[in-house]
């Protein structure tokens, strides 16, 4: 009986995996990376630079969802979750400029009638 021996491995399906494993891990990273809700802004001109003390941000999305800093909040939601601050805590704004002008509007009246008063709204200065 005669044995073949194996001179060459094909290494081509093994460099098709890896090569879908990077696609995989680089597409993942940069989701991971960003760790931020991302809204396209309104632009303003007398926009200033935020403060990173301990604040509250709400973003509302163009599409209406609205996130209590990273945790999704429904809007029938919104007065049971901030009730769980302080009247005196800080409430930054983060709202898509394309977003329903209602929910921003329901958003604000809730937060008047629990007397929050240290409400700003985050912009991004418009360049010159």
């Amino acid at each position: 009986m005669n044995i073949k021996k194996f001179e060459s491995i094909n290494v081509v399906p093994f460099i098709d995996i890896m090569l879908v494993l990077l696609v995989i891990v680089l597409t993942t990273a940069t989701f991971v990376a960003k760790g931020v809700i991302p809204v396209e802004l309104p632009n303003s001109k007398s926009a200033a630079k935020q403060d990173n003390q301990k604040t509250l941000t709400i973003t509302i999305k163009q599409n209406g969802d609205i996130f209590f800093d990273e945790g999704q909040v429904l809007l029938q939601d919104i007065e049971r979750q901030i009730a769980q601050y302080e009247a005196k805590t800080p409430i930054n704004i983060n709202c898509d400029k394309e977003a329903k002008f209602d929910v921003f509007v329901t958003l604000l009246d809730t937060l008047k009638e629990k007397s929050f008063n240290n409400i700003g709204i985050i912009t991004k200065k418009k360049s010159q």
